[in-house]
C-alpha cells in the first residue's frame, strides 16, 4: 500500500448559489485531524462516520463505524462475521459519511482487505495511539484486542482500506458551499 497523500486528479463545483470551491488542503486538514467518537469532539457532537455497501440480494446495508485517514486513505476494521465484512467480500464498492463541524464529506471508493504484516502493523499503531491496544495477529493477516466494537464481535477484526475515488464536501458554515473531488 502506497504511503503518500494522494492529490485529487479534478475538482468540481457543485454548489448552485456562487460559493467557491471548497479547497481540498482545507477536506485533507480535516480528514488528517483525526475523526474521534468521544462525545462533545466533533460536529453535531461527535463524528460518526458510516459505511454504505451493498448486500448480495442488492440491498443496501449502512452502519456506523470508525475511521482512518492515513496517508489519502481511509480504514476501518471489523469482525469476520459481521454483515459489512460478508457484503464487501461480495461487492468491494462501498461508501463512507462523516459529518465534521465545517463540511459534510462523502467518500465513494473500493474497500481492499489489508493483510501486510508491516501495513496492518502501521494501522494497529494508530488504533493505539487513538486508545484501542489492538495488535496484528499471530498470523500476521488482521488485527486483534480484547475488546471492540460491541457489534463487531470477537477477534479477528479484519483491517479495509478505501481508496477514494469520488469525495464530496458538502459546506457547513460559511461560506459553505459543494465541490466533488475525483482521484
Amino acid at each position: 500500500m502506497a504511503t503518500t497523500n494522494r492529490e485529487p486528479e479534478s475538482e468540481r463545483n457543485l454548489d448552485g448559489y456562487g460559493a467557491p470551491l471548497i479547497p481540498w488542503a482545507k477536506i485533507r486538514e480535516r480528514l488528517e485531524r483525526g475523526l474521534t467518537q468521544v462525545p462533545g469532539t466533533g460536529g453535531p457532537d461527535r463524528h460518526t462516520c458510516w459505511l454504505a455497501t451493498v448486500c448480495p440480494d442488492g440491498r443496501p446495508h449502512v452502519m456506523p463505524l470508525g475511521v482512518n485517514w492515513m496517508d489519502g486513505v481511509l480504514y476501518f476494521s471489523t469482525g469476520a462475521n459481521t454483515r459489512k465484512a460478508k457484503n464487501l467480500a461480495h461487492t468491494p464498492q462501498c461508501v463512507i459519511t462523516v459529518a465534521t463541524q465545517d463540511f459534510d464529506i462523502v467518500v465513494e471508493g473500493t474497500a481492499a482487505r489489508v493483510t501486510d504484516p508491516e501495513q496492518l502493523a502501521r494501522v494497529a499503531k494508530m488504533y493505539q495511539d487513538e486508545g484501542w491496544p489492538a495488535t496484528v495477529s499471530d498470523d500476521g493477516t488482521s488485527l486483534t484486542a480484547e475488546y471492540s466494537a460491541p457489534s463487531a464481535g470477537p477477534p479477528p477484526y479484519i483491517v479495509y482500506a478505501v481508496t477514494p475515488k469520488t469525495m464530496f464536501a458538502l459546506g457547513c458554515t460559511e461560506p459553505y458551499g459543494a465541490t466533488s473531488f475525483t482521484f
